[in-house]
């Protein structure tokens, strides 16, 4: 794990109720990664906004957590942590567990034809 703390990383408690909810890691070929150690650096990189290849040294391998990023979006996973967290982090906001309203935010801009081409 990463010796340097970042504003993006899991709380203990914020770990406990995710560690429920991800697939568990395959045994066969290289070690697995530390799951926690994964998720710390793809937070960062949504929180930071900085390109996968310009994570800090401390993290996994760019490649590595990638690997990890894609395949739990091709999987689900991260459908299922959303379903999951949804109600209890709305709940805690002082809101319903389910969405009751639906804004659709679109934009319109006149254009110009020209049919002498």
């Amino acid at each position: 794990m990463s010796g340097t703390n970042y504003q993006s990383d899991l709380s203990d408690e914020q770990w406990e109720l995710l560690e429920k909810l991800l697939p568990r890691t395959k045994r066969l070929g290289r070690p697995p990664l530390d799951r926690r150690w994964v998720i710390d650096a793809i937070l960062y990189v949504v929180w930071t906004g900085c390109p996968w290849r310009a994570m800090p040294r401390d993290f996994p391998d760019w490649r590595s957590v990638y690997t990890v990023f894609r395949r739990w979006r091709l999987d689900g996973t991260w459908k299922r942590l959303h379903a999951a967290l949804r109600g209890p982090v709305r709940k805690a906001a002082g809101k319903k567990p389910k969405p009751t309203v639906l804004l659709v935010d679109s934009q319109t801009a006149k254009t110009t034809l020209d049919t002498d081409e």
